[in-house]
């Protein structure tokens, strides 16, 4: 039988993952071909932190090498940035002028870093945080400046403070909210978190707005003015403000588009050849930046693409962890609580140990660990499964063991029958 012809447009983490769940289910059913913008093959992008770090290398971050490829019969196009969509001819065109039918098309272009429209954003120096290239550039910058300032205080942001400064830059984050993390952390643990981080050597300007970025005189950025007229040195400005689906060749080709790529249940666009998944992709208005979603995803989408048919995605409740040694976090569902929550915590400010539990009708809703993170996969899953915590919730706060024990107690010892 003549196979069908499966062509995807990005070659990362949530692609890829799609690619490896539909080989396992179908092996014979696709001629793959993968167009890659980068010179790379699929790698961790989750793990670039830890290689600005020096905790690990580029090599070790590798998920499929050439040899998985190959071995899979998968054509790989790479530094083959995709620049047309033709969905009358079910055809790609990159753009050096590579062509390649499709039967079916998955888009997985990901999303790119949201540079703030301010004065002095093409300076040299100035970078998002994306990629092996940006990661290379600061880890290559430290080694020859001294000054570093990172805009966004969320997840990436610290991140990439933490690396520079880690390699000997003298790093500030800049931030518009009141605390650091405050999609991801309620305010106490947010503070807690600063006053972790500011012992380490980080700098922080909080509710402070980037004004415009200054030329050091020779193309390179120098220094980085705030809406109050401070003024700082700055010999890199990394942008992590943010992030933005790349849809732009879904929009050209005339598939709807709404702050990502409109997907039903599936993971289909309006055009049932064409499917799209990963940061890209808009499912029942929510674009995912989360790596457990987008496998989540991946699954749903080779089921579809295997001709199954029968698997469907909801959506997804996150969770949050900052990969930065030494300091454990945890977030999920609906951490800040509110009208119709209670709210369960337990503050040691001397060990450092912050732990906030959200319930509503009597069940766990959300969770904020800060310090002791040990319970948190325990916690997320009893908010997943929507599990009714009456008996338990006297000891809840004191996690999984405690419970487990507690409830061996209770239920009294056990006779053995000959």
């Amino acid at each position: 039988m003549k196979k069908l012809k499966l062509v995807m447009i990005g070659n990362g983490m949530a692609g890829v993952r799609t690619l490896e769940e539909l080989l396992k289910l179908s092996n014979e059913l696709y001629d793959i071909t993968v167009f890659g913008a980068e010179p790379h093959t699929n790698y961790n992008r989750i793990l670039l932190s830890p290689v600005l770090a020096g905790e690990q290398t580029f090599e070790e971050i590798v998920l499929n090498d050439l040899d998985w490829y190959l071995e899979n019969d998968i054509k790989l196009l790479l530094n083959r940035k995709v620049v047309e969509i033709d969905r009358v001819r079910r055809r790609v065109i990159a753009e050096d002028g590579t062509v390649a039918e499709y039967d079916r098309l998955l888009i997985a272009t990901g999303s790119s870093p949201f540079i703030l429209p301010i004065p002095g954003n093409t300076l040299q120096g100035v970078i998002g945080y994306r990629d092996i290239a940006d990661t290379q550039v600061m880890i290559d910058t430290a080694k020859t400046h001294k000054h570093a300032v990172v805009i966004g205080g969320g997840l990436l942001g610290l991140e990439a403070a933490n690396g520079l400064m880690l390699r000997g830059m003298h790093v500030t984050v800049v931030h518009l909210g009141q605390w650091l993390l405050d999609r991801q952390l309620d305010k106490t643990s947010g503070q807690l978190l600063q006053n972790a981080l500011e012992a380490r050597g980080l700098h922080f300007r909080l509710c402070e707005q980037t004004q415009a970025l200054h030329d050091a005189g020779n193309g390179r950025v120098g220094s980085v003015e705030f809406k109050n007229g401070d003024i700082i040195p700055a010999d890199l400005v990394v942008m992590a403000a943010g992030i933005r689906p790349n849809i732009e060749l879904a929009e050209q080709s005339g598939l709807p588009c709404n702050r990502g790529i409109l997907v039903n249940d599936t993971l289909q666009t309006y055009d049932p050849r064409v499917y799209a998944i990963g940061e890209c992709a808009s499912h029942r208005g929510i674009a995912y930046g989360l790596v457990a979603p987008l496998f989540d995803q991946a699954k749903v989408c080779a089921n579809h693409l295997a001709q199954l048919g029968f698997a469907s995605y909801k959506g997804s409740v996150t969770s949050t962890k900052l990969k930065v040694t030494g300091i454990d976090l945890f977030s999920a569902g609906d951490y800040m609580g509110g009208e119709g929550t209670e709210t369960i915590t337990l503050t040691d400010p001397i060990g450092g140990v912050y732990k906030k539990l959200v319930i509503k009708d009597d069940v766990l809703v959300g969770a904020c660990l800060y310090g002791d993170t040990a319970d948190g996969g325990w916690y997320f899953r009893q908010i997943l499964e929507h599990q009714v915590i009456g008996e338990i919730r006297d000891q809840l706060m004191f996690g999984h063991s405690f419970t487990l024990e507690q409830a061996l107690a209770d239920a009294g010892p056990t006779r053995e029958v000959a």
